[in-house]
């Protein structure tokens, strides 16, 4: 990372001085990543101002820069600057550094600014299904990755204990006999089994006048803060929330902190909300005695322009609940991101424009995703309806168990099973990330479970290659010598490696997740070619050099996958 920073620093300097030279000091100008070297800057926007073609910029420029430091060479190609690192120096600088970091490599240092990521928050009625599984394994990955960037960072659910769902689950728990409602062989989890309680209670509340009276005086009950109805609901959504954590945890998504959408009408800051709102100019009172923002010059238009924060009878909705929660967790936080699903880009905006009305400094950074679908007919659920996220956890465990058992018969059955279940979580979280969230993902087993190609395994599986590289050469010394590693998939390797703290900062800065998944297989493919290209065990003079590039290629890939809430296994 070190010699990465500097390399930037010595070719910005370096083409500044070469602008400086010709005259065009002014000129401002960016580096990029790029293909075809390890530094670009590209030349197309001088080409305005200078009025020549960018390919004669770039050649004017690549004659005026000065060669040295970690420039090794600059070559003009099609209106790019080229820049190379000097290999010797990226060898030695990127190995001692990972060596002497260890885990800790590709970390910045700590920022001092307390980040919140709001994420899952799925309504408590019933289990997280296949279309939402995006939004934990996004929040967990983003959370990760942000807090190797050195912020403070706390994961948060927010939880909907409050409206019409819940409170029609919480009476059809108190008041169905157990026998009377048809549970459809649901497994022995409270959100699965519950579930059938709020099916039955819905279908009651639509047949029958009376139940419908008492559920919606129930949730008037709640919305007047009647503290024997609040806590009935709690109880329920809390046996919900352990099915739910249950499930997250299958995925290794464990969240630090649960906020009860039922504490700000509890507190009276929802309330509060509700009276600023109405001393805003764009406040306004519909027929039925309503209460709404006009937010048509926050440039919402159309029929939802109208943005309501009270019913007509005076009691609050969602929307004011949550602008209530965003107050509270910018007294907590410096930042904030929202995990979405693209359904919410509305809701997000206008709740965005309603806390600028509040006078909110701070705003919440959405970040939205596609939702998860499965290919028709590859999967089946004995619901017929939905493929919970817990259904297909269990298939994927089920199907990398095959694939164990076909590759390494000789393991313990037990042993079998544990890397059965590391390889399947490993594979659902890999392949929901490497999409980029805001387009759709479909769900293939094909993909998810290719021990060659673009998936988890495959990652898995260089990273027990390595180990198992380790354990078979015994001891040896680390050598970080430039001299001792000079073939060409040596040095693509090491480039390879030097780059996790850029696709740190992508991943946790850009909010771009799917850069981590992309990194660790150009690392893992390097490696294998690099592998396969020239001996390490039986290297003579340049095995302890190579030996430490493997121990070396451990360390990120493991760090890789810790960012990715994967186990690295040592052996599959």
């Amino acid at each position: 990372m070190k010699i990465r920073n500097r390399f930037n620093a010595e070719v910005r300097a370096a083409v500044g001085s070469a602008l400086a030279e010709l005259g065009w000091q002014d000129e401002e100008f960016q580096t990029e990543a790029s293909d075809m070297a390890d530094l670009a800057v590209p030349c197309f926007a001088m080409a305005k101002t200078r009025r020549l073609p960018p390919k004669e910029i770039a050649a004017r420029i690549a004659d005026k820069v000065t060669v040295g430091g970690t420039v090794a060479a600059v070559e003009a190609v099609n209106g790019y600057l080229n820049f190379t690192i000097d290999p010797a120096m990226l060898v030695e600088s990127t190995l001692t550094e990972i060596v002497e970091r260890g885990d800790d490599y590709g970390s910045l240092p700590a920022k001092g600014i307390k980040i919140n990521v709001e994420h899952t928050s799925t309504n408590p009625t019933g289990p997280i299904h296949v279309g939402r599984a995006r939004n934990p394994i996004i929040g967990d990955t983003l959370s990760r990755c942000l807090a190797r960037c050195g912020y403070e960072v706390e994961t948060e659910y927010y939880v909907n204990d409050v409206g019409k769902q819940v409170v029609i689950l919480t009476w059809g728990i108190d008041n169905i006999p157990d026998g009377e409602v048809e549970r459809k062989e649901e497994r022995d989890k409270p959100d699965h089994r519950l579930v059938a309680n709020y099916r039955h209670a819905n279908r009651m509340m639509e047949e029958d006048e009376d139940v419908r009276e008492r559920i919606s005086e129930m949730l008037r009950r709640f919305e007047a803060g009647d503290a024997e109805v609040i806590g009935s609901v709690r109880r329920t959504t809390e046996l919900m929330l352990d099915g739910l954590k249950e499930t997250l945890s299958e995925i290794n998504v464990v969240l630090d902190r649960y906020t009860w959408e039922s504490d700000f009408i509890a507190d009276g800051s929802a309330r509060d909300v509700v009276e600023r709102l109405k001393t805003s100019e764009y406040a306004g009172q519909a027929d039925d005695g309503a209460w709404y923002l006009d937010l048509e010059s926050f440039g919402i238009r159309g029929k939802n322009t109208k943005f309501t924060f009270t019913r007509s009878d005076g009691t609050t909705l969602y929307t004011t609940r949550d602008l209530a929660y965003h107050l509270d967790k910018f007294r907590r936080a410096d930042e904030a991101v929202n995990v979405l699903g693209e359904d919410q880009k509305l809701g997000s905006k206008q709740l965005c424009s309603a806390l600028q009305i509040l006078g909110s400094e701070k705003m919440p950074d959405p970040m939205f995703y596609s939702f998860v679908s499965l290919p028709e007919g590859k999967m089946s659920t004995r619901r017929g309806v939905v493929v919970y996220l817990d259904d297909l956890i269990d298939e994927a465990v089920s199907r990398a168990y095959d694939e164990i058992r076909k590759r390494r018969s000789d393991l313990p059955e037990e042993r079998m099973r544990g890397i059965a279940r590391q390889i399947g979580i490993g594979a659902i979280r890999y392949n929901i990330v490497r999409v980029s969230p805001d387009k759709q993902l479909v769900f293939r087993w094909e993909d998810a479970l290719n021990f060659d190609g673009n998936s988890g395994p495959y990652l898995q599986y260089v990273h027990a290659r390595a180990c198992s590289m380790l354990r078979k050469a015994g001891e040896y010394n680390h050598d970080c010598d430039p001299g001792m590693l000079t073939d060409e998939y040596e040095i693509r390797l090491v480039r390879a490696l030097a780059g996790f703290e850029e696709a740190l900062y992508r991943a946790g800065e850009q909010r771009k997740v799917n850069t981590i998944p992309a990194y660790g297989h150009e690392v893992a493919s390097a490696f294998n070619q690099f592998y396969a290209a020239v001996p390490v065990l039986a290297a003579g003079e340049n095995r302890d050099a190579r030996l430490t590039l493997v121990e070396c290629t451990r360390t990120v890939l493991k760090n890789v996958l810790d960012c990715l809430g994967m186990e690295a296994p040592e052996e599959m």
